[in-house]
């Protein structure tokens, strides 16, 4: 009777236990739910670890999902002792969530390599994840080859799998493989998901095949918010922005799919690369009236658009509202203004900023370049290598052009040789830098060289070309190589290169050629073109062309004071002083008035301007009070008015100047 009554109250004492274990497990469920990791843990360590209720794998793998959510990594490296505590490592289900969380969260990649050869057990989600956190950490390259090792295990891939290496191919440029995976979505059934839709249609959005992803998304049955939105963003890395447009406004009118944060950070950028203000201001009330307003990509956008519209005061409003900025705003602000030409604004707000990313170090120092300020850019070119050492493309592309434009093309040149990675941008700078420096030769000899390995040369490197030609006075390679922009490369030449023929011919004496060649140019109606011609008039001494194209570019610009002073200095180059006068004077009466000289000197790296109005004027005036006094004879007046002062005002407005004020005395 009392081995029965012992053996009762030892069941009755399990049984307690299991139901106290059920509790505990059900309340640190409850916890991880409402994301009170701290509270779980607490009950978990104070816990019987032996009682098989609380080895459930569930309880682990909701624990470690829950410091996902918290960005917790030192708490999951807690739960992580207690799995091998408890003999679960081995468990598929709880070996993923492990897998997944130091994907997520661990700060060494190594390690979550070591966690995925430690699984005993790999099923396709193991390895997804494995190739996903690959592409995360921009190794797409190491995800394509473990996706290989995975098939060569004969383990299937699931729609995600297909997903994550169609991305990985989208990063890397791999468009033929990206196909070989298209055709492996439609074999094993997945064309359906729009999921991996999204991946094709951004694969061929990214690598200039945008038309392929277009019909792609019209065989969709019913595409979703996030389909529009890739379709929309391949339109726009194809630098179609105008289609980008018009889906996103299909998209809202006739479909009535509601835009998230990146669709419209997308439509904004087609904005501002179109220039589009009015639709910009339209796409910023939606993202108002969206509630969109905190959202760093959106606000981001906004910079960006307003900036490239130019309206940087705007842009920069925008920016100061921001309640959380990143360096992609701050970049966005800087390239604003640098793209107005306000670049002692992006010193200034450079020098405000508590931290710069390498992208702004480009900016600023594009920012130098265009003040040559060569110290300033120095100290950048400092920071630079002190903070991240060296080796990144852009910057280096950007230091090569800095000392270029400051006249140090041999410091350039080193920075070019030494530079392990070069892209177009770098060749491009590399070329403007020996052309600026009067050095043409070895300018064309580096577009050979981007010719000879296989990069295709842009708009950018004709236009060094065209103008190396044109300083050499190369005539015929000059006439080639604008030929070659057409028929070879497929470029449509634009008023830069009509610009660059038009004075190669000028400096040759060939004006009814290059007159011939901007009366069949599209941009025939640019007076830049026209000015072009007439400076080479004024060289030539060609009046009867000169007269004909300074009529030309008054009917294009009447407020163009260049039209006017060039034709006088033709007048004046072939004796018809008469005519010059009459010129300056229907100069004068039209109310055109020449743009006012300016200047800079960098002093204790900050960027003094100088706008020279009044000081001429008060010039003027000190030069005719002497010719009263009759100490200097005009042509004594002139050579001194050639620099007063140390003011570098150039001899010939002066001079003319005085002249007209004598004629008109006298005719009064």
């Amino acid at each position: 009777m009392k081995l029965f009554f012992k053996r009762h109250c030892s069941s009755l004492t399990t049984l307690k236990t299991l139901q106290n274990s059920s509790t505990e497990v059900a309340q640190i469920l409850n916890y991880c739910k409402s994301g009170a990791l701290c509270d779980a843990i607490c009950l978990l360590n104070s816990t019987d670890l032996s009682t098989a209720f609380i080895k459930k794998p569930v309880v682990y793998a909701s624990l470690l999902q829950t410091c996902i959510k918290v960005f917790s990594f030192s708490q999951g490296l807690q739960i992580h002792s207690h799995v091998i505590k408890s003999g679960l490592e081995n468990d598929p289900f709880i070996g993923n969530s492990l897998l997944s969380m130091y994907i997520k969260l661990g700060p060494d990649f190594d390690e979550t390599q070591k966690v995925f050869n430690g699984h005993f057990i790999k099923d396709v989600i193991s390895w997804t994840s494995m190739i996903s956190g690959y592409i995360k950490i921009g190794k797409s390259k190491n995800a394509l080859e473990l996706f290989c090792e995975m098939s060569g295990l004969d383990v299937e891939p699931n729609g995600f799998t297909l997903s994550a290496v169609i991305k990985a191919c989208s990063q890397l440029g791999f468009i033929r493989l990206g196909k070989c995976f298209h055709g492996m979505v439609i074999k094993r059934g997945f064309i359906s998901s729009h999921v991996i839709s999204s991946s094709l249609i951004d694969l061929y959005g990214r690598n200039c095949e945008s038309e392929d992803g277009r019909q792609l998304f019209d065989e969709l049955p019913e595409p979703d918010a996030i389909c529009w939105t890739s379709v929309i963003s391949a339109f726009t890395k194809s630098d179609l922005y105008a289609k980008a447009l018009g889906f996103f406004y299909l998209m809202q009118r006739e479909h009535g799919l509601v835009a998230d944060g990146f669709t419209f950070g997308t439509v904004l950028t087609a904005c501002g690369n179109l220039g589009r203000l009015k639709q910009g201001k339209e796409v910023h009330a939606k993202v108002i009236t969206s509630g969109l307003c905190g959202n760093v990509v959106v606000e981001s956008s906004l910079v960006d658009m307003y900036g490239k519209c130019g309206l940087v005061d705007e842009s920069h409003r925008v920016f100061d509202k921001m309640l959380k900025k990143n360096s992609v705003s701050s970049s966005a602000l800087l390239q604003g203004y640098c793209q107005t030409g306000d670049f002692e604004s992006v010193i200034r707000i450079c020098r405000e900023m508590e931290e710069i990313d390498l992208f702004s170090f480009g900016i600023v120092l594009r920012a130098c370049a265009g003040l040559a300020a060569l110290r300033l850019g120095k100290e950048v070119h400092c920071q630079y290598i002190r903070r991240s050492g060296c080796k990144d493309v852009i910057i280096e592309s950007a230091l090569v052009d800095l000392y270029a434009k400051c006249g140090c093309v041999d410091f350039a040149q080193q920075i070019f040789l030494q530079m392990p990675v070069r892209n177009l941008i770098t060749w491009n700078s590399m070329i403007s830098g020996f052309v600026q420096n009067g050095r043409g030769e070895e300018a064309l000899r580096i577009f050979d060289d981007i010719t000879k390995g296989g990069t295709k040369p842009d708009h950018v490197s004709f236009i060094g070309v065209l103008s190396a030609c044109s300083h050499m006075g190369l005539i015929d390679q000059g006439r080639k190589h604008f030929a070659s922009m057409t028929k070879e490369y497929r470029i449509k030449p634009k008023i830069e290169h009509y610009n660059c023929m038009v004075d190669l011919l000028g400096r040759a004496g060939l004006l009814e050629e290059a007159e011939t060649l901007i009366e069949n140019a599209d941009c025939r109606h640019d007076s830049s073109l026209w000015e072009v011609l007439l400076g080479a008039c004024t060289t030539c001494r060609n009046a009867h062309v000169a007269e004909r194209v300074a009529k030309k570019i008054m009917e294009l610009e009447p407020d163009c004071h260049l039209s006017y002073v060039l034709l006088d200095n033709v007048y004046r180059a072939v004796g018809r002083w008469n005519d010059a006068f009459k010129i300056r004077t229907l100069m004068k009466y039209s109310g055109v008035k020449k743009m006012p000289g300016k200047s800079w000197i960098e002093a204790n790296t900050w960027i003094n301007i100088y706008v020279n109005t009044q000081q001429r004027v008060n010039n003027v005036a000190k030069i005719k009070q002497v010719m009263k006094l009759g100490k200097l004879s005009v042509w004594q007046m002139a050579d001194t008015a050639k620099y007063p002062n140390g003011e570098g005002k150039a001899q010939g407005d002066l001079f003319e100047e005085l002249l007209e004020t004598k004629h008109t005395k006298q005719s009064t």
